[in-house]
């Protein structure tokens, strides 16, 4: 898609503004829950690929309707691979490591359903830079 004017690129930009909002502070306007899965070559070849797969199948068996799944590429913590990344509004993006497939209900049920987190795997709580 070609950019032919200024006042498209405004509003391409404001189109994508939400999806913004969420990633970079956890703000959502449509109550959109957003689970990125780091699936470079590092995510998969730790499993990644069974891990997006799993959550795809619980996500379906919970009917959770609210939840985006994102595949992406690389989350930069090559060796706490599987890594994800959940966005719920309202609250910062949080960064968790050594999320398999097996870890998958736990996640669903913890931090998706019950609002709480996943202690054990916790990478990065914060990406407010302020102060740095």
């Amino acid at each position: 898609m070609a950019i032919k004017s200024l006042d498209e690129l405004r509003k391409l930009r404001s189109s994508l503004q939400g999806t913004i909002d969420l990633r970079e502070k956890g703000e959502s306007d449509q109550g959109i829950i957003e689970i990125l899965i780091g699936m470079a070559t590092c995510g998969i070849a730790a499993g990644a690929r069974d891990t997006f797969n799993e959550f795809l199948v619980v996500l379906e068996e919970k009917n959770l309707k609210n939840v985006r799944l994102v595949s992406v590429g690389c989350l930069g913590m090559c060796s706490m691979e599987p890594t994800i990344q959940i966005s719920v509004p309202g609250r910062e993006p949080i960064l968790y490591g050594k999320i398999t497939k097996d870890k998958v209900l736990e996640v669903i049920d913890k931090v998706i359903i019950n609002k709480g987190y996943l202690d054990e795997n916790l990478l990065i709580t914060s990406f407010d830079k302020a102060g740095v």
